[in-house]
């Protein structure tokens, strides 16, 4: 008769067995959710995978799911990378979950969609977040596979646009279970290295399962933790990622990416060109303002030149002195022909000169002249003619008073 041996023993036995099987850890199973329990409290995940023909129980943790960027819903299919395993206490055969990902269109746009409804609530698309892309980088630093060909192109855009630029390469795989945890590194550390001024996350394009790695949550949080302005450039113009929303910018293709990134350098010299003709054009102008200016002054120390202003001075000077003879020559003869006609007037009016005609002043005593009608019999009088003074007594007075006026008709 065989041992006998408890249930306990039993299901510690068969549970090691399958933790000591290597084929049965790390393996990817295919099925559709059911029964589908998130136990809140634990941050746990229960459900059950299924196919057409069989069901197995599941277990995720909670330090597992974290990692997903989407919440499993029942009928969504999935593939799981589990352990397969026994529950002792229950006896019960099940998978332990570590990582799981959409399988098929509907449940990887399910899981998108969330996600980004998750990260939108969160605030990690507003605007007012993202920063400026400097306009001329010295150093860019490019998140991408070291061997792909978006590293490659994008190196060709800035050889061609702006070969002064400087490529810090952060190689990882951009595709795979291990994918999104070494960009979400690789960012971090171009991040606190401070060599990029702007760090370029690539990948090339594929297809919609290759690209997914892009949604990751943890990617998605890396970009918005980073000072450094973040460019993504993932897959073509028409796919976009998580990524793409949480970015500061967005590029169709990396080729675009290392565009945007960078100035044209044809356009640069352009620009310098246009710069340096008109600082060319604005010297010139001051130099003929200045010319213009010193011929002015020039012609100004000539006009004023002191030989040329004792010359022009010397001329009024000359014109004025001419003018002042020829006003004082005239002033005198003016005033030379007024004092003669003054002097004819006074000599005119001269008494003595009427005396020399035969007329003769009379005068009392005491000097005064008087008149003939003021005069009596026997008043003493003098008589003053030409060249003699008379002393003269009145004999007798007669009134002649007709004889005067009969003379006075004759002139």
């Amino acid at each position: 008769m065989a041992d006998v041996i408890t249930i306990c023993d039993l299901n510690r036995y068969v549970k090691s067995l399958l933790d000591s099987d290597s084929n049965l850890y790390g393996i990817a199973l295919k099925g559709e959710i059911s029964n589908f329990v998130h136990h809140y409290k634990s941050g746990h995940y229960y459900f059950s995978l299924r196919d057409e023909r069989a069901t197995v129980k599941a277990v995720m943790f909670r330090q597992d799911t974290n990692r997903i960027a989407f919440t499993p819903q029942d009928g969504m299919r999935v593939i799981v990378r589990c352990k397969v395993s026994l529950y002792e206490a229950t006896g019960s055969f099940q998978i332990y979950v570590f990582d799981m990902f959409p399988d098929g269109l509907g449940a990887a746009q399910l899981a998108f969609e969330q996600l980004k409804a998750k990260l939108e609530q969160e605030g990690l698309f507003l605007p007012e977040h993202k920063q400026a892309i400097p306009s001329h980088p010295k150093t860019i630093g490019v998140v991408t596979s070291a061997t792909g060909a978006a590293l490659q192109d994008i190196k060709n855009v800035l050889q061609r646009r702006w070969p002064l630029v400087k490529l810090l390469l952060a190689p990882v795989n951009v595709q795979g279970t291990l994918a999104a945890k070494e960009i979400a590194k690789a960012i971090a550390c171009l991040d606190s290295s401070n060599q990029a001024d702007v760090i370029i996350v690539a990948r090339g394009g594929g297809s919609r399962e290759d690209l997914w790695v892009f949604n990751d949550e943890m990617i998605a949080r890396a970009a918005f933790a980073c000072k450094t302005p973040i460019i993504s450039a993932v897959g073509h113009e028409i796919d976009f990622s998580i990524l793409d929303f949480v970015a500061d910018l967005r590029a169709p293709t990396p080729s675009a990416a290392a565009e945007l990134a960078t100035p044209d350098k044809e356009q640069e010299l352009q620009t310098l060109q246009a710069i340096s003709m008109d600082i060319s054009d604005t010297v010139k102008k001051k130099l003929e303002m200045c010319y213009n200016s010193l011929e002015q002054c020039k012609l100004q120390h000539q006009t004023n030149h002191p030989q040329r202003l004792y010359e022009i001075n010397s001329s009024k000077l000359e014109t004025l002195r001419v003018d002042a003879m020829h006003l004082a020559e005239t002033c005198y003869l003016y005033k030379t022909q007024q004092l003669q006609h003054a002097a004819q007037l006074a000599d005119s009016l001269n008494p003595y000169a009427v005396l020399a005609r035969g007329y003769g002043l009379i005068r009392n005593e005491k000097g005064n002249a008087i008149t003939p009608d003021s005069l009596l019999p026997n008043d003493t009088f003098f008589l003053y003619g030409h060249n003699k003074k008379l002393s003269c007594t009145v004999n007798y007075v007669e009134e002649h008073k007709e004889h005067i006026n009969e003379k006075a008709k004759e002139f």
